[in-house]
């Protein structure tokens, strides 16, 4: 059964980024592993001006980074407002370039990913890890494509 989400895209930049339906399609996708109950998120494409100025904010990193998950913690809203993901789209074009990655196939990977970030999935220990990227490769499969992490 599909949840009755709502997924916001924003593109703040002219860079290269798939279109809002299949972000949305991958989001809705991320959110039903966990979700029982109508929620709201935003996806914003950002270049990389803002994506270091974010990263370098809110996560103490150096540099424009590939994705950034902000979950909304403490509010009592009727629609619940997980939260925002951010997508650097010049580093998720060069790391899919580099890689020799289908693109479209590693923007799905890391809406996916941001999306699981504000439904609690983590990365910071060995177990978490484990189960955090099971569940991507998972979606990703479910998707048609390959294992991100191979």
């Amino acid at each position: 059964m599909a949840l009755a989400t709502h997924v916001t895209v924003q593109f703040a930049t002219d860079l290269d980024a798939p279109p809002a339906r299949d972000i949305v399609r991958w989001a809705k996708l991320a959110l039903e592993t966990k979700m029982s109950q109508p929620c709201e998120i935003t996806v914003r494409i950002v270049g990389e001006d803002e994506g270091r100025h974010l990263n370098e904010r809110w996560r103490n990193g150096a540099g424009p980074t590939n994705v950034l998950a902000f979950p909304m913690e403490g509010l009592d809203l009727e629609l619940p407002l997980l939260g925002d993901v951010v997508i650097c789209a010049p580093v998720a074009n060069r790391e899919a370039s580099r890689d020799g990655k289908n693109n479209h196939a590693h923007w799905a990977h890391l809406v996916i990913h941001g999306t699981l970030h504000l439904l609690g999935y983590d990365h910071l220990s060995e177990n978490d890890a484990v189960d955090m990227e099971a569940q991507e490769c998972s979606l990703m499969n479910e998707l048609g494509y390959p294992d991100p992490y191979l």
